[in-house]
Order: structure tokens, then sequence, then C-alpha cells
């Protein structure tokens, strides 16, 4: 069961994405819960789409680019955080993570749609985000695989 405020975070998250001429995914924790993953804490929603979507949706919902929103671990071209919904939704294009190989682009290769309040939401297959978050392989990934794969 989808908290309140993730489902109108969702719902927000889809009308904002309408007008993608590519396609987005939610990943990560969100997308774990929309999988029906329970209990998993969800303290945003991750946005993975195309740079060109990206920078219209951000323009559209007046969210400023953050240039200094690399970590060690994750990289993007684009990177922007539209706080208007109740949980952050953190928009995300060029998406990389740094492995032992160096940087990888994260871009899922399923595309899975799962109706939220009317709207749809897409998300990568359990396994293709299972195989996400090991790549992630932060700890709270990990525990993330782990229910997944329940």
């Amino acid at each position: 069961m989808l908290s309140a405020d993730l489902c109108q975070t969702l719902v927000m998250t889809a009308d904002a994405m309408r007008d993608a001429r590519y396609p987005w995914w939610v990943i990560s924790s969100a997308a774990v819960a929309l999988h029906g993953v329970t209990p998993v804490e969800v303290g945003d929603v991750d946005v993975l789409m195309s740079v060109a979507d990206a920078q219209r949706a951000m323009d559209r919902l007046g969210v400023v680019p953050i240039e200094d929103g690399a970590s060690a671990l994750f990289r993007s071209m684009l990177f922007g955080r539209w706080e208007t919904p109740p949980l952050v939704v953190e928009i995300m294009a060029g998406f990389h993570v740094a492995t032992s190989a160096g940087w990888a682009e994260v871009l899922p290769r399923t595309r899975v749609p799962i109706f939220v309040d009317e709207r749809v939401v897409y998300v990568p297959d359990r396994a293709e985000l299972a195989e996400m978050l090991r790549l992630f392989g932060r700890p709270k990934d990990l525990e993330r695989v782990r229910l997944l794969t329940l």
C-alpha cells in the first residue's frame, strides 16, 4: 500500500511527465514500492528521463538545474529537485553510477506501466530494478534488492 504522500507525488509526477517525448522511469525506492514491496521507506521519488525531456519538464515546473548534483557514486548530465509535491522529485538525465570499471550509464531496458490513481507511472521490471540497485551497492539498495527478490 502506497502512502498518501507517495500517491500524490506519483500522480503529480505522471502529470508533469505527460508531454515527455522519450521514455521515462521512476527508479529506486519508489519503484520498489510500486512493485508492491513492503515495507520500503520512500523519502523521495527519482525520475530518470532524456536530457531534452528533463530540460523541458524542469523549465515548465520552474526547477533550476543543480550544478553540483554529482557525488562520488552518482552523476547526471542534468539534475534538479522539484520540491512542490509532498515528496521531493529528483529529475535526472544522463544518469551514471561509479563502478569498478568507471562510470556506467543507467538506462533501463524494460518499462512496466503501473497505474496510480488513473495515471500511468513507468518503472523497470523487477529483475532489472534489482540489477540496478545491486549496481548502486549502498546498504539501503541491497536491502531493497533483498525485498524485491523475496
